[in-house]
């Protein structure tokens, strides 16, 4: 690779097609806790955290009424929030338990604790915390070594504020 992109780089928002506005609405803003900045006409809606423009773009332009896309074939496999700590993420899932939706997954992958689960549409959704990166797995040549092990949602849920 010649010209890798810079280490400031981020991932700055997420623009998903949705069947039903208000239902997606209802998700990402009453159960996962964003805050509606604007609706664009019918068909389109913007959500953020902290009073940014938008971090969730919804819309749909061309996917009103329609269904998921079927397992096995290509597209987004997960949108992924990041939250600022271990309490933040307990109350990001007490939420998504309150509210009844089911958790597909939840691991500890040694850098991070991830819970996953989808939204109404069928888009996958991770949410997850960070480990502080001196607390990192490495191996004993000091590289990254990643996990997958499960993670104690019953323990997790004990730090919620």
């Amino acid at each position: 690779m010649t010209n890798p992109v810079h280490p400031a780089a981020r991932i700055g928002h997420v623009h998903l097609k949705v069947a039903d506005l208000d239902r997606a609405i209802g998700f990402y803003s009453d159960v996962l806790g964003f805050e509606l900045t604007q609706r664009y006409g019918p068909g389109a809606a913007f959500l953020s955290a902290g009073g940014y423009h938008h971090h969730i773009g919804l819309n749909t332009w061309e996917s009103l009424g329609a269904t998921p896309p079927p397992r096995g074939h290509t597209g987004l496999y997960h949108t992924a929030f990041l939250y600022p700590d271990r309490a933040q993420l307990a109350d990001a899932l007490r939420r998504v338990v309150a509210a009844g939706i089911p958790i597909e997954g939840a691991a500890d992958h040694g850098v991070s604790e991830a819970i996953y689960l989808s939204d109404p549409d069928g888009n996958g959704v991770e949410l997850y915390r960070d480990r502080p990166e001196e607390e990192w797995p490495r191996d004993t040549k000091g590289n990254l070594a990643m996990c997958n092990e499960p993670l104690d949602l019953d323990a997790l849920l004990t730090e919620a504020p």
